[in-house]
């Protein structure tokens, strides 16, 4: 998933992982399977951009999370009346993670990630489900999520775990669609069946949002999510943070809310550093990326198959646009540089958000660009690049920097020339919130 830094992040100890199937996961002692089959090896691009369920605020994706579903085996859960306990590993030890991992005092449990698409049906990864006996030893559990700083889950409620009842529909092929529609065996209280993109694919342009179980840990979201290719007729390829577990997980359109696929297969994970275990680090762009399955390999078995899942309306967006059209001279080799402020009368509150900027420059590798928010959070969205390449005309997606901003005010555009001979100006500068 793209971000400022320019690496990318996996996870360690995996044994001779398939690019285009999944390799199994080696657990401490333990080799955990997905069923009969084996973990997809993912991983992630840019820093590490996945956060737990009580670090997001926003009420719509705090919804699609709370409708995700761990895929954790029967032979791990143990039920004491109204509750049931997760026999987890912890994810450090059962690693060797160094000590800088991430998640290192967190327990695994779940093999696979699912999403409720109906009353009573998961959408999940084909490889995960194959057969019924793959499906018979499988519980599907809601809230396996810490969900307060600190407070690691152990168990969960009784009426939060299912059992499979059918398969509707199982494809896997390695090199294109993976999937499974599995019906549960009761329709599932308290939580909200989402909605899948009504037709077509997803747009070469959309912003991803994943959520899912990585290594199998607690539900982990990701946002920032993007598409790198949409060529494979049966899957798209994208740059979205996961890890192997997260195979079976929703990919979700950050505007829409709706699902544009199913996490499906990706890079591999981990290697040894210095007797123990850290995410791998390649350059952005330089790996495969991830396959997610094109909901619309899938959607003629949510409507075949007896799933509830009407069409959801046109998404109406609301739009709103602030603009400057004051032309500001940009000091030449001055780290002060040029300012320009633009007064937005509302606040992003967790909406899509996108910087246009045009900026005339004789030479746009001197130039960084910035924008700083009322609230003091800012972001660099140029920096230095370009070389001798003139002007700079672009917009750029904001929306991950500006999401907890909740007040209105002052916004600043921050142009710096940082070396000389070249020169030039802020010609226009404008924010959109949708």
């Amino acid at each position: 998933m793209k971000r400022n830094s320019s690496i990318k992040w996996t996870l360690p100890l995996l044994l001779t992982l398939s690019l285009t199937a999944c390799g199994p996961m080696k657990l401490g002692n333990q080799q955990q399977t997905e069923g009969n089959n084996t973990l997809s090896g993912n991983v992630i691009y840019g820093s590490d951009g996945r956060l737990d369920y009580y670090q997001v605020t926003d009420a719509k994706i705090k919804a699609l999370a709370d409708s995700t579903v761990a895929l954790i085996k029967t032979t791990d859960l143990t039920a004491s009346g109204n509750t049931v306990s997760i026999r987890g590993r912890n994810y450090g030890t059962d690693m060797n993670l160094c000590a800088t991992e991430k998640y290192r005092e967190q327990d695994t449990a779940a093999f696979c990630s699912g999403t409720l698409v109906g009353p009573d049906t998961i959408l999940t990864a084909g490889h995960c489900i194959e057969t019924m006996a793959d499906c018979s030893s499988t519980s599907f559990v809601f809230g396996f999520a810490v969900k307060a700083e600190g407070v690691l889950t152990k168990s969960v409620q009784s009426d939060a775990v299912y059992k499979c009842k059918e398969i509707v529909k199982t494809v896997r092929v390695n090199t294109a669609e993976d999937f499974a529609v599995i019906k549960l065996d009761r329709a599932v209280v308290g939580r909200k069946a989402l909605p899948v993109r009504a037709t077509g694919d997803v747009d070469a342009a959309a912003s991803l949002v994943v959520i899912g179980h990585p290594v199998g840990l607690p539900t982990k979201i990701t946002i920032g999510g993007t598409v790198r290719s949409l060529s494979p007729a049966k899957h798209f390829v994208a740059n979205l943070d996961t890890y192997g577990g997260n195979s079976g997980s929703g990919v979700f359109n950050l505007v829409t809310g709706e699902i544009e696929g199913v996490l499906v297969r990706g890079e591999q994970d981990f290697e040894s550093r210095g007797g123990c275990s850290v995410s791998k680090v390649c350059a952005e762009g330089a790996c495969r990326g991830e396959d997610v399955t094109k909901i619309s390999a899938v959607r003629p078995f949510l409507s075949t198959g007896g799933v509830v899942t009407p069409p959801p309306p046109p998404p109406v967006a609301k739009v709103e646009k602030f603009s400057s059209t004051t032309a500001l001279a940009i000091p030449d080799n001055n780290s002060k540089g040029a300012t320009s402020s633009l007064a937005v009368s509302s606040a992003p509150k967790g909406r899509s958000v996108s910087l246009t900027v045009n900026i005339e420059h004789s030479y746009v590798g001197d130039l960084v660009v910035k924008l700083l928010a009322p609230d003091g959070s800012s972001i660099v969205v140029h920096q230095r690049a370009g070389g001798s390449s003139k002007n700079l005309s672009k917009t750029y997606d904001v929306s991950a920097a500006l999401s907890k901003v909740s007040v209105s005010g002052s916004y600043k555009l921050v142009v710096q020339d940082l070396a000389s001979q070249d020169s030039g100006k802020i010609v226009s500068w404008s924010l959109e919130f949708k």
